[in-house]
């Protein structure tokens, strides 16, 4: 499941074969806040580089949460707010999906962007 490449100890490649969505991205929150070294700090944004492979092949989700479970949006204007299925941004960018999962995941604190962009998809 988790390995690291002996050229760089600070990556963490993460096989997402068989995984449910929720628990994928709680394990992937954890290791980009650093939460599995000694040396974790709350204030630290970290160092670790989180790699995602096989993300198509995940466990495939129920119908009824495909269709009931919505993402919204505000665009800033008055009456702006776009709402958008589960199933319709899977078919659209599959990868958006697990990074509102993990984003969602993170502390809300200047350090999320920062941690965000060490979370590398591949499909």
């Amino acid at each position: 499941m988790e390995k690291q490449n002996k050229n760089n100890k600070n990556r963490v490649t993460i096989d997402a074969q068989g995984q449910s969505l929720g628990r994928l991205a709680s394990k992937i929150a954890v290791l980009l806040q650093d939460k599995h070294k000694t040396e974790y700090a709350p204030n630290k944004a970290g160092e670790t580089i989180v790699v995602v492979q096989n993300f198509g092949k995940i466990k495939p989700f129920p119908k009824t949460k495909s269709k009931n479970k919505i993402y919204y949006k505000h665009t800033g204007y008055i009456g702006h707010l776009k709402e958008t299925s589960l199933e319709k941004m899977w078919e659209k960018d599959p990868k958006q999906v697990l990074k509102i999962a993990v984003q969602g995941m993170l502390p809300k604190n200047k350090l999320r962007p920062k941690r965000m962009k060490r979370l590398i998809i591949n499909f």
